[in-house]
């Protein structure tokens, strides 16, 4: 079938993009799905840092690609074998594909699935192959099996969620990578536990979810760490029992004289070392600091061995929130209608398609939370 769609040619594009457009939005073709796939009519996608990542050249990908991981739709064909979803169905899209067979996917790791990140790292759907091209017959690479900043998208089973159907797209898109990947990353990786101390440094979609998260885990306190005044005010809106700014060269001890002894859980969610280097420097002994994002893989962190043995603490990533999108997706979605995530406030902006340069720009200045495209 033919689609409009948004394709990056080529990485490392100068800013503003706007002006330089290095996404072009153009009619593609998609192919139809094949064995264990679905074809999905995209209702909204949001825009994250990770795509973001893709256009500066911090994530290197294949090129040329189909942009878009985070997505909400609804089902129009299922391939053959796939035989638990129907036309008709609400999905949220998951940016992992995971099989179900390999060790991970065994051990209840599916964000960790080994034939899902073969096939997102070579720009394929699982098994290899690629459903989109251009008219003149160029072949296009899916971004993680997923390519959701397009009105259609054939992905694999294991990439969708069944949803409750009452969802406004915007917010049912924001479950398949910010809310997962936030919230996961405080109940799933950091497991905050009630009356603990968490601070959350980079506040974005990503990161606000976290602190979501640990507002809904019962944490007594829940501090927000940011360089831009309008997120920490966000955040405070949302729950925050405190605010630092990030670039304060004092916020160290600022925060160790609020909290004496440090934070029991501090989670990094902004991409950047000097970010995570700070959330190291205000846990505690015996806590546990966590990084959610996706810095540039040329950047290292440095940390004192002696003092992870002799204050026993604990360093982790989370990938995906370390998630289990099937279980996870159901519940957080049961807690925001419960009131208790109210994730929709993190949506600061709705575009066109034809708006995602603009909508690019944004996300590099800090000026958006999640803007979401809607179709």
């Amino acid at each position: 079938m033919k689609m409009r769609a948004a394709v990056l040619d080529q990485m490392q594009a100068p800013s503003p993009y706007a002006a330089s457009k290095p996404v072009s939005v153009e009619t593609i073709t998609l192919g139809n799905p094949g064995p264990g796939e679905v074809l999905v009519r995209i209702t909204a996608a949001g825009l994250c840092h990770s795509d973001l990542s893709i256009i500066n050249g911090d994530r290197p990908r294949a090129m040329p690609m189909v942009l878009g991981h985070e997505a909400a739709g609804v089902v129009e064909e299922c391939g053959p074998g796939v035989t638990d979803l129907t036309r008709g169905d609400s999905v949220a899209l998951v940016f992992v594909p995971s099989c179900g067979h390999c060790l991970p996917c065994q051990e209840g790791r599916p964000a960790l699935c080994e034939p899902g990140a073969a096939a997102n790292g070579a720009g394929t759907l699982v098994g290899g192959h690629r459903v989109l091209s251009r008219p003149d017959g160029q072949v296009l690479n899916h971004q993680v099996g997923v390519s959701c900043f397009a009105e259609y998208a054939v992905v694999n089973r294991g990439s969708l969620v069944k949803v409750v159907p009452d969802l406004a797209p915007e917010v049912a898109a924001i479950f398949g990578c910010a809310v997962l990947t936030g919230v996961g990353a405080a109940l799933n990786s950091a497991q905050v536990r009630l009356g603990q101390t968490v601070a959350v440094l980079g506040l974005g979609g990503v990161g606000l979810s976290a602190l979501l998260g640990a507002l809904a885990a019962g944490a007594r306190e829940v501090v927000a760490l940011d360089v831009l005044p309008e997120k920490l005010e966000l955040a405070m809106s949302l729950g925050a029992t405190r605010a630092f700014r990030a670039d304060d060269p004092d916020v160290v001890q600022q925060l160790r004289a609020a909290l004496p002894g440090g934070i029991d859980v501090a989670i990094e969610a902004a991409s950047a070392v000097p970010a995570l280097e700070l959330a190291w420097k205000i846990t505690r002994r015996g806590g546990t600091t966590v990084t959610c994002s996706l810095p540039n893989p040329a950047h290292h962190l440095l940390v004192p061995v002696v003092q992870m043995t002799a204050e026993e603490r604990t360093l982790k990533g989370s990938y995906l929130g370390s998630a289990v999108p099937t279980r996870d997706i159901p519940n957080y979605i049961a807690l925001y209608q419960a009131g208790r995530l109210p994730v929709d406030k993190l949506i600061t902006h709705r575009l066109s398609l034809d708006q995602i340069n603009e909508g690019f720009d944004r996300l590099a200045a800090g000026q958006a939370v999640r803007q979401v495209i809607l179709f």
